[in-house]
């Protein structure tokens, strides 16, 4: 096992809050509109109410149009810190369905905590997601704080993606089309994350200019290319951990994968998806 099955791990566990339906419906109940009104201003809320512009940044893949239509408007019909609290809840309720599968095969207290711990060691400098859902509460529950920990830390590694992806010359729409090329998301990628048909044909046009793609098949400059980034990323994730926290992580990895691979059973994430992380 390496710490890459660690990454993709915390990806799983972090993710089903956007596949269970209680969170939607936890959404819905304090107001929000839609999916994906949902999605913005429960992942953006521990930043406090956002503009859209900050969290088109920091979300990077998405189309500047889709989170306008979602923010700033969700905060007028619910408060970020209600919004979060509705997530964290949802996350838990639904972690707790998970981990039944793997019930007398992971020690969820023990974990947490762990986890929980690793993540205050982590250097948060040029993360500012992961930093604003670290100042987060913390729940005093195991499930609650292994979410939480999961949380922070798969913002962490999101943070040091984009860093890595905007120092390659990509933009929103030219990372998707990159993993689209590469066969780790569908290649309808730009109607999930909202950019239109010119905006997917033109990002493609780009990467053919850098030699990646040759039509919407990534070519194996491309595919080096993709590894590399994701070399990158883990290389970017290292440095905010010094070697002690390394350990740390690396030793989760037999208790993460189980409750990653829960997930799939339970029907909450399916691979390949939107997020372009492989199964752990």
């Amino acid at each position: 096992m390496t710490t890459r099955e660690f990454w993709r791990s915390i990806e799983a566990i972090h993710d089903i809050v956007y596949f269970a339906p209680e969170a939607t419906q936890r959404y819905a109940d304090l107001g929000l509109k839609g999916y994906w009104m949902g999605y913005f201003a429960s992942r953006s809320a521990a930043l406090g109410p956002a503009d859209p512009q900050v969290v088109t940044a920091l979300f990077h893949g998405f189309a500047p149009s889709r989170v306008a239509r979602a923010l700033p408007d969700a905060w007028s019909l619910a408060s970020p810190s209600d919004i979060l609290a509705a997530r964290q809840d949802a996350a838990t309720e639904v972690l707790t369905r998970v981990l039944e599968q793997v019930e007398g095969e992971v020690d969820v207290a023990r974990t947490a905590d762990a986890l929980q711990n690793l993540s205050t060691l982590l250097d948060l400098a040029g993360r500012p997601l992961a930093a604003a859902h670290r100042a987060a509460p913390v729940p005093t529950d195991p499930v609650g704080r292994l979410w939480h920990a999961a949380t922070v830390l798969r913002e962490y590694r999101g943070d040091s993606h984009v860093a890595v992806l905007t120092a390659a010359g990509l933009g929103g729409a030219e990372a998707n089309a990159l993993s689209a090329a590469n066969g780790l998301v569908g290649m309808k990628q730009h109607e999930m994350r909202g950019w239109t048909d010119e905006e997917w044909i033109a990002a493609f046009g780009r990467l053919q200019q850098f030699g990646w793609v040759d039509g919407t098949d990534a070519t194996e400059t491309g595919r080096v290319a993709r590894e590399r980034i994701e070399d990158a990323t883990d290389r970017s994730c290292s440095a905010g951990l010094d070697q002690e926290g390394t350990a740390r992580a690396y030793a989760l990895v037999p208790s993460l994968v189980p409750i990653a691979r829960a997930t799939e059973a339970a029907g909450l994430m399916a691979y390949p998806n939107p997020t372009g992380v492989p199964r752990p």
